[in-house]
């Protein structure tokens, strides 16, 4: 599925009506160049869950977990993973396969840990169409 976004509004639309439908047990890999919209997604997502807390990108801390939604929410942001094993530290099968819903940032940088039951968006600018443009390509697996 391809849906065009014309504003941040619009992409963490996209995001919350994702969440709304999200199930326990999905795996939703997320990539896109930096400053795509990879995180206004991901609140919109979060909104669509139910949860009110700030929602940012763990890129330091590679997880954050969001309890207090319908389902938990298990963000990663693996942008600045060294090795794909650096998951095991923090115990990923745990989230992965856990009662939550897990939304990847830079899930290419981890594609050899990811179960081939995921859904993947990709997100895309095309200057030419607007500065705030964005394709979304969601393929389910």
């Amino acid at each position: 599925m391809v849906y065009e976004t014309m504003s941040p509004k619009e992409t963490f639309a996209l995001g919350e009506k994702m969440g709304q439908k999200a199930l326990p047990g999905q795996i939703i890999c997320l990539n896109g160049d930096l400053g795509v919209g990879k995180t206004v997604f991901t609140q919109g997502f979060a909104k669509g869950l139910g949860i009110e807390e700030p929602v940012n990108s763990p890129t330091f801390t590679m997880i954050q977990v969001y309890e207090e939604g319908r389902i938990p929410l298990y963000h990663f942001d693996v942008y600045r993973i060294g090795e794909p094993e650096e998951l095991y530290e923090i115990g990923y099968e745990d989230y992965f396969f856990g009662e939550g819903v897990c939304l990847i940032e830079w899930s290419n940088l981890i594609e050899e840990m990811i179960p081939s039951d995921r859904i993947l968006v990709t997100i895309e600018k095309e200057l030419e169409k607007g500065l705030d443009y964005r394709r979304v390509i969601v393929e389910e697996a």
